[in-house]
């Protein structure tokens, strides 16, 4: 979008964290490919002790409108996740740090710009190959905000290639959702928070702090219904109570399984009552006032990785 926009470079400054990945504190490094007239960054990390004689997972994590790979790595914690489980996960970087969703906003500038990124997660996918035992039925795609509502398109338009999608506090967006036709069944986990200021649980315009509009979403329930047909899950999904782990973060959880999709598939909904724009079990980046409530109950790369592990395409 640029939800996770200006405003979130604003706070990135504020916050002090726009500093570089420390190659000394994990094994991540620079690498590019070369995508139509543009060359296009990504950053890989591949834990030091990966073990190369086996296919190995691989997990895409894009950043929010207006961030940076270094800060989705930081926030996330999929690198220490990967060091404990093994496996590979690529930070892309967006052209003028956004991803073309599908919304046509012209002033988000890849979107502007009408930029391939579906092309370039695809000649991404292939370049880390190149160099590792990539299995190709375990790649995935995470991320929040405009990351997340690329995760959605990346899933609808990319499904020959993506086993499963996760996508956190961004939704569907309502251009997607009228030419929403995947190839294939694509496992699909979302969090959302019922309070999201920025990115409405009940869909309409995606509202910037300062009032601006950047598109608009489909409710979440209704992109879960959507992909639940397209994988031919069962339509009444069985209901889950989350543990509340944070009783002061004014935060409840409620899991929803649609399951016994095609190939496998599942559609699985974390829907967070009185959640914010937030990744769960991150920080209060910013005042509740501009950006909600963050929860506390669960750990998004724990939640993420666990779905991720269980569906791969088969």
């Amino acid at each position: 979008m640029q939800c996770m926009g200006s405003w979130l470079a604003f706070s990135v400054v504020m916050l002090g964290i726009a500093r570089g990945i420390s190659a000394q504190e994990r094994t991540t490094v620079a690498r590019s490919v070369t995508v139509g007239h543009l060359t296009r960054t990504y950053y890989l990390h591949h834990p030091k002790k990966l073990a190369t004689d086996k296919p190995l997972p691989l997990l895409l994590m894009f950043h929010g409108g207006g961030s940076t790979p270094a800060f989705a790595e930081r926030e996330s914690k999929f690198s220490q996740l990967a060091d404990r489980e093994g496996f590979l996960v690529a930070y892309p970087e967006g052209v003028g740090k956004s991803w073309n969703d599908g919304r046509g906003v012209k002033a988000i500038v890849a979107q502007r710009e009408n930029v391939d990124d579906i092309g370039f997660v695809a000649a991404l996918i292939d370049d880390v190959a190149g160099d590792f035992p990539v299995d190709a039925q375990r790649v995935f795609a995470t991320g929040i905000s405009n990351g997340a509502m690329f995760s959605h398109y990346l899933g609808a338009n990319l499904s020959s290639r993506i086993a499963a999608i996760a996508p956190v506090a961004g939704g569907l967006t309502k251009p997607l959702s009228s030419k929403f036709h995947p190839d294939r069944p694509v496992s699909v986990l979302i969090i959302q928070g019922t309070e999201d200021p920025l990115v409405p649980y009940r869909g309409g315009a995606i509202t910037l702090p300062w009032g601006g509009k950047r598109g608009s979403v489909i409710a979440t329930d209704q992109a879960v219904k959507m992909w639940v047909a397209h994988n031919g899950c069962r339509d009444t999904p069985r209901a889950e109570k989350v543990a509340d782990m944070d009783p002061d973060d004014g935060c409840r959880v409620d899991k929803f399984i649609y399951g016994n999709g095609k190939d496998g598939t599942e559609v699985v909904l974390y829907r967070i009552e009185g959640g914010g724009h937030a990744w769960p079990g991150g920080r209060q980046y910013l005042p509740k006032r501009i950006v909600g409530s963050v929860c506390r109950d669960i750990d998004g790369a724990e939640i993420i990785w666990n779905f991720f592990k269980a569906h791969a395409k088969p």
